[in-house]
């Protein structure tokens, strides 16, 4: 019996997640967690064969909370599902350690595949996302300009964007306002811009804005 956690802050996304994690006689769903601090909390506590983790969650968002959980408990595999685009976040989460990223558009039998995948140690990516990896492996491709940022500046240049402000910035993040102002302007210092408008023009033609 695969033993799965799910972690959303959306009570409703949650319901959903458990009606069709619950549908198959190999899986259970043992648990759920509505932010980041109590999925790491019970990620640390609980046994779980999968944990299915949203990436925008408040508190310690998920993926720091992946990070820490890999840190941790190396071998507990981790699907995200999320709501973002796979250019925006698939391949950070892979290379942080995630074992699969599903969006919230996926079909409920491509979960449960995913699930069982990850399940045996395997990772799951979708089609789409598997030519982007191998695209990734090209010799001599030329690093686009938003994957030198570390993942924290990263998030702050989406959510910038996506035009959030500085101040609902740093609550989604639990951050001082003052940190993201020195996020946002080492973004603009490493990509080699001076406003915000330039990295919304960035992010609309990389579908990168939130």
């Amino acid at each position: 019996m695969i033993k799965v956690l799910i972690a959303d802050d959306h009570a409703i996304v949650r319901e959903g997640l458990k009606q069709i994690v619950s549908e198959p006689s190999d899986m259970v769903v043992a648990d759920e967690a509505a932010n980041g601090n109590e999925v790491l909390e019970k990620t640390l506590k609980g046994d779980y064969d999968v944990v299915i983790l949203d990436i925008t969650m408040p508190g310690i968002n998920g993926l720091d909370a992946l990070k820490q959980i890999k840190n941790q408990r190396p071998e507990l595999p981790i699907l995200v599902l999320s709501m973002h685009p796979e250019e925006q976040y698939a391949l950070r989460v892979l290379k942080a350690g995630a074992s699969g990223y599903l969006t919230k558009e996926s079909a409920p039998e491509e979960l449960i595949t995913s699930i069982r995948r990850v399940a045996k140690g395997m990772k799951y990516v979708s089609p789409s996302l598997a030519q982007r990896l191998a695209s990734e492996l090209e010799i001599d491709r030329d690093k686009p300009l938003h994957e030198t940022l570390s993942d924290r500046e990263y998030q702050v240049m989406c959510m910038v964007a996506g035009g959030k402000p500085v101040k609902k910035i740093a609550e989604e993040l639990s951050l001082s306002i003052k940190t993201i102002s020195t996020y946002r302007r080492r973004v603009l210092e490493k990509m080699g811009m001076k406003s915000n408008a330039e990295l919304v023009r960035y992010a609309m033609e990389h579908d990168l804005s939130e």
